[in-house]
């Protein structure tokens, strides 16, 4: 695919892509593929699918009291649990913003944790990562930010959410839907978003301007970015999701470059 070619061009030292179809069929990659790159926030969708499991296991259910009075594992999925961004005291009442939350993240690995006798990051590893053959990616802390991996486990990821074998598709397409529809709140690095959609541990795109996704992507389109200059997006429409990992902090340069480049994706596809 020439349009990965593009990010030979991104100011950062170093940058990896890939594009894969929900078969697994990788249509592209460029740059050092199996190169480990911090996550940051690309660690929660990681952290929300081992959520999942943990729910289709019974260890957990999805409206079950978890974080703050009120607050349920749904709400600390889809950052309304009213958690502060990255303390753990609570602004809101839960369900009434969408308050991306660091915290909400860290108080839902806590709560599996509990739930299962497992530390959560074992648990990510058991139920997710070495199911799927994610050999070099681990979890060194919060489940919020503190994951590792590369662009050719990702793509193992992008393969498995764009066509579940570790959980019920009902399930996955429960996490890919607005939890919460209308509720307003900040998307970080794009300011405030009325509404700011969510699902469970997935930020869905739907009509969200300005935006890190390409102005091609669909509504549907969903996934996460990370302030280490790092994204992941599925869109179902076009049957492909992109992986891109960076080692440079997200940025106006970033703001800059992801969009049209996820069109250029989105026009080879």
């Amino acid at each position: 695919m020439q349009s990965l070619a593009m990010i030979e061009n991104w100011p950062v030292p170093t940058a990896a892509a890939a594009v894969v179809r929900a078969d697994g069929t990788v249509l592209g990659t460029r740059g050092p593929t199996a190169h480990r790159f911090p996550l940051a926030s690309v660690t929660k969708p990681l952290a929300a699918y081992a959520a999942l499991v943990a729910y289709e296991e019974g260890a957990i259910e999805l409206d079950e009291s978890a974080g703050p009075a009120g607050s349920t594992v749904r709400h600390l999925l889809a950052h309304t649990s009213g958690l502060a961004f990255d303390e753990h005291r609570t602004t809101s009442e839960p369900g009434a913003r969408r308050l991306y939350s660091n915290a909400g993240f860290e108080v839902l690995g806590d709560h599996i944790a509990k739930a299962t006798d497992i530390p959560f990051a074992e648990y990510l590893r058991q139920a997710v990562f070495e199911p799927l053959g994610m050999a070099a990616t681990t979890l060194d802390g919060s489940p919020a930010k503190d994951g590792v991996s590369t662009v050719d486990d990702l793509v193992r990821f992008a393969a498995e959410v764009q066509a579940p074998r570790l959980l019920d598709p009902r399930t996955v397409a429960e996490a890919m839907t607005v939890q919460y529809p209308g509720t307003k709140g900040v998307l970080p690095g794009y300011g405030h978003q009325n509404p700011n959609d969510w699902g469970l541990g997935f930020e869905i795109r739907d009509h969200k301007s300005p935006h890190w996704t390409g102005g091609s992507s669909s509504p549907r389109t969903f996934g996460h970015f990370g302030q280490s200059g790092t994204f992941l997006w599925v869109d179902p429409d076009a049957g492909v999701a992109c992986v891109a990992l960076t080692d440079r902090a997200f940025g106006p340069w970033a703001a800059e470059v992801w969009p049209p480049f996820t069109d250029a994706v989105r026009a080879e596809v």
